[in-house]
């Protein structure tokens, strides 16, 4: 047998007031004394109501949420993102409504436009780079817009995170100050992954400025790579490793897969060859040897990100000067280098 739908006129009843009063009660509002509210909340309770806001928003013109959008959320990295920006969101009445753009800028694009048929108060776009269509959409609802995990030259609004490519500076100093020449960068193949293309391209250019030989490519195939990619182009390079002195993964996960790869051939990490991995991930610091990598500050990166939203919806006019946020990103020398 169906239940039949608990209504506002029902909790009036339990709680002997109007529904006029469970309305103001259930909205916090201040014209209702804290005995009567207290009653209206045990009723609703009892019977299991949830009071509906969407005719409050829509009055308001207030939906209410956040528009997010991210590669993925299998990526731990995007993980401490996302925990960091409720952190940075604490103390709003904001929720955040996801999407995954599998790393296709495509896909990016038709989550956008769902998104903003909903119309949020502000968007958080993983990345800097986008469609023209993302980018008019976005522009034309004048909301405001953080870009996160980049420094893009062409930022919508706000921007939180680092350049991808000058991140791997660090790296390839370090491996050319070991006695480390030859290197070869293991990631993605295709511009899927634009941060991952960053990378790539930050160590060849690093790698030129230091007068080193040029950098091998090994190609993991489309966006997104892991640890099995990782140990697959390892394997299949096979005889060749040995013209490397390093493999500079795009990630830890892939450098995780190559380092496995490499010790079931029977290659000494580091003696025979270093590994470097990205983005200081768990796996980075419990592996045998633990990976050197770079610590990008993900949560951090979401803080600042809600901590810019929380600011703006606050303001009465919500203007607010476009904001950059450079986060650090740090070496952290482990046993594979």
């Amino acid at each position: 047998m169906t239940r039949s739908r608990i209504t506002m006129r029902d909790v009036a009843r339990a709680a002997g007031v109007s529904p006029m009063t469970v309305s103001r009660a259930l909205r916090e509002d201040g014209f209702v004394n804290s005995v009567t509210r207290k009653a209206v909340q045990d009723a609703a309770d009892r019977l299991g109501y949830v009071y509906d806001t969407t005719a409050t928003a829509f009055r308001a013109q207030r939906s209410g949420f956040l528009a997010v959008t991210m590669p993925s959320i299998n990526n731990a990295n995007f993980a401490a993102t996302h925990r960091g920006l409720l952190r940075g969101l604490a103390g709003t009445d904001l929720q955040v409504l996801l999407g995954i753009t599998d790393y296709k800028l495509c896909e990016e694009e038709r989550l956008v436009r769902q998104l903003l048929a909903r119309r949020p108060e502000a968007i958080v776009l993983t990345g800097g780079v986008h469609t023209e269509a993302t980018r008019a959409l976005v522009t034309a609802l004048a909301v405001p817009v953080v870009e996160i995990w980049d420094l893009p030259q062409r930022p919508i609004g706000h921007m939180v995170g680092f350049s991808n490519a000058d991140a791997m500076r660090p790296v390839v100093e370090h491996l050319a100050a070991t006695g480390r020449r030859r290197l070869a960068f293991l990631g993605a193949a295709d511009e899927g992954d634009r941060r991952g293309a960053d990378r790539r391209e930050g160590v060849i250019r690093t790698a030129r400025d230091l007068g080193l030989p040029e950098v091998e490519l090994l190609d993991a195939g489309p966006a997104p790579v892991s640890m099995t990619e990782g140990a697959r182009v390892v394997r299949e390079a096979g005889a060749r490793l040995s013209g490397f002195d390093a493999v500079v993964c795009v990630s830890d996960p892939v450098a995780f897969g190559a380092l496995s790869a490499c010790q079931a051939m029977g290659l000494a990490v580091p003696g025979d060859i270093a590994i470097t991995g990205f983005g200081a991930f768990e796996i980075a610091a419990v592996s045998t040897p633990p990976i050197t990598t770079l610590d990008v500050q993900a949560e951090r990166i979401g803080i600042e990100a809600g901590k810019i939203v929380a600011a703006i919806l606050s303001e009465p006019d919500r203007k607010f000067a476009a904001k950059k946020v450079e986060t650090d990103v740090r070496l952290l020398v482990g046993g594979s280098t």
